[in-house]
C-alpha cells in the first residue's frame, strides 16, 4: 500500500513539472524587418507600375530602394521608399523653397500611422492617422494661421464621435455627432447651401 503511494506521488510530481515546463514556455512571434537599400535612389519616372500586381519596377525587376522627384528648380521635390515593388517607410514633399509640405508613412503600398502637411509658413495644415489604410482617431486641419478650422473623430474611415468645423475667425459653423452612420447636431448641407461672408444662404443654383 505504501509502495503505491508512493508511485502515485512520484507520477503527481511529474505531470506538474510537464504542466508547469509547458505553461512557462513563451511562444515566439517572428518579426519581419524590412530594410530600404540606401544606396539606391533613382528618379520616380523610371519606375513602372504594374497595376494588376501593385508592384513597382525597375528595369523589369521589383524595386528595393529610393525614389525622388525634383521641382524646375532642382530642389528636392519628393522621396519614397519601395521594398520588392511596394512603397515602404517615409514619404516625404517638399514646398520649392525647400520647407517640408507632407510627412508620411507606407507599409507594403498602405497608409500607415502619421500623416501630417504644413503651409508654406510652415504653420501645421493637417495631422492625421492612418490604420491599415483607413483614418482612424482624430482628424485636424488648420487655417495658415494657425487658426483651427476642423476637427474630425474617425473609425475605420467614418466619422465617429464629435464632428467640428470653424470659420478663419473662430466662429464655430459644424458641430454635430456621428455614430452608427446617423449624425445628431449642427451640420452644414455642402449640397444645398453655401457661406458667404459668416452667413449660411440658400444656393439658388440649385
Amino acid at each position: 500500500m505504501k509502495l503505491t503511494t508512493f508511485f502515485f506521488f512520484l507520477f503527481s510530481i511529474f505531470i506538474i513539472g510537464c504542466n508547469s515546463s509547458t505553461n512557462n514556455k513563451k511562444k515566439i512571434t517572428a518579426i519581419k524587418i524590412r530594410t530600404i537599400d540606401s544606396t539606391v535612389t533613382v528618379h520616380k519616372d523610371s519606375l513602372v507600375l504594374n497595376g494588376n500586381e501593385g508592384n513597382w519596377y525597375y528595369k523589369n525587376k521589383l524595386f528595393n530602394g529610393f525614389a525622388v522627384k525634383y521641382h524646375s528648380n532642382d530642389s528636392l521635390k519628393e522621396k519614397t521608399g519601395f521594398y520588392n515593388g511596394k512603397k515602404e517607410g517615409v514619404y516625404n514633399v517638399w514646398f520649392k523653397n525647400g520647407v517640408l509640405k507632407v510627412t508620411s508613412h507606407y507599409n507594403q503600398n498602405v497608409m500607415e500611422g502619421s500623416y501630417k502637411s504644413w503651409w508654406l509658413n510652415e504653420t501645421l495644415a493637417y495631422e492625421a492617422t492612418y490604420k491599415k489604410g483607413k483614418l482612424e482617431g482624430i482628424e485636424r486641419q488648420w487655417y495658415a494661421d494657425g487658426v483651427m478650422s476642423k476637427e474630425r473623430n474617425l473609425l475605420k474611415g467614418n466619422e465617429n464621435g464629435l464632428q467640428r468645423a470653424w470659420l478663419q475667425n473662430g466662429k464655430i459653423y459644424v458641430n454635430y455627432e456621428a455614430k452608427n452612420g446617423r449624425t445628431f447636431g449642427m451640420k452644414r448641407a455642402n449640397l444645398c447651401y453655401q457661406l458667404k461672408d459668416e452667413k449660411i444662404e440658400e444656393n439658388k443654383e440649385l
